[in-house]
């Protein structure tokens, strides 16, 4: 896996060590990467994970539905969220995720692929029952090199207030 964190010209006024709940802005929008997946990779995390034969067998893959191998939607995940841990998502104030919504894989990702995340903040409140922390919504879009979108979810995450 060959990594490089990339920020977007728009990036967060904090850097990610000093990143709080009201750092989050609704219609900001922060783009991180890239990182490529190899064949090896593909090829290891579905013989371990998502033993579906386009995943885990070249060979076969050709004769398959998609011509050719491609990554397991749940490996296209995991990069996304190497991305979001790396970069977006803050190193002091992040509590926990209560989950996420509408997650979709749009297009295979294939061997030599490099993918980047673009996360669009799209609410962020403060808890009623705990003020000192605050819930953020992020629309996440994960990209090829060619900025076709691969993936899309949103993400719900529990962050901790600044403290004044």
């Amino acid at each position: 896996m060959t990594t490089t964190s990339l920020n977007s010209p728009g990036d967060f006024a904090n850097p990610i060590h000093d990143r709080y709940f009201e750092d989050y802005v609704p219609d900001s929008v922060h783009t991180y990467g890239s990182i490529t997946v190899t064949e090896e990779e593909i090829l290891e995390f579905s013989r371990r994970f998502d033993t579906q034969s386009f995943h885990t067998d070249p060979v076969a893959a050709e004769r398959g539905p998609f011509k050719g191998l491609i990554a397991s939607g749940w490996h296209t995940t995991a990069v996304m969220m190497r991305l979001f841990a790396d970069c977006y998502l803050s190193k002091v104030a992040s509590l926990a995720s209560p989950g996420i919504d509408e997650l979709r894989w749009l297009q295979p990702v294939r061997p030599g692929d490099a993918l980047s995340i673009r996360a669009t903040v799209k609410q962020a409140r403060v808890s009623r029952s705990k003020p000192d922390r605050g819930l953020v919504y992020t629309s996440v879009e994960v990209l090829n090199q060619r900025d076709e979108v691969v993936m899309t979810l949103t993400i719900m995450n529990i962050l901790r207030r600044r403290q004044e």
